[in-house]
């Protein structure tokens, strides 16, 4: 018999700063989730078996808001076993940056880019009004 753990579900989300050409900054990305729970999300998903976290990132920004994005930095860990109502994820946030107009796909209905001063952060489905906040909090502390 062998042993199998039970351990959360590993997941990657990100935070994609969208730059135009000249490297103005215009906002972030977020998602209008197609599933349950519906609401307003930050683009991510599951890390698939064989795949690195960072692998995970980019597929899923390409799949779910159809960008190519460069990864900034590694945010933080988000592990509170709360997170999402649907079962116990662990998701590791990345700051990404990307050039162009998202476009929803996959899981996401629509894809959006939404100036920092508009982020209404109590529309947000998880815990990516907190995630968002600690970004704010970090990055942009003069908001």
């Amino acid at each position: 018999m062998s042993w199998k753990p039970k351990t959360p579900y590993l997941t990657t989300d990100a935070i994609v700063e969208i730059y135009t050409s000249s490297e103005k900054f215009l906002g972030i990305v977020l998602i209008q989730r197609k599933n349950i729970p519906f609401g307003l999300a930050l683009p991510g998903g599951f890390v698939d078996v064989g795949e690195s976290v960072e692998e995970a990132v980019v597929r899923e920004m390409k799949e779910e808001i159809s960008l190519d994005v460069e990864i900034k930095e590694l945010f933080e860990v988000y592990s509170n076993p709360t997170r999402d109502k649907r079962f116990h994820t662990a998701s590791v946030v990345y700051i990404c940056k990307a050039y162009g107009t998202p476009v929803g796909a996959d899981d996401a209905k629509e894809a959006t880019i939404v100036t920092l001063k508009d982020l209404e952060l109590d529309k947000l489905v998880f815990d990516h009004a907190n995630i968002l906040r600690d970004y704010l909090k970090k990055h942009h502390p003069n908001l």
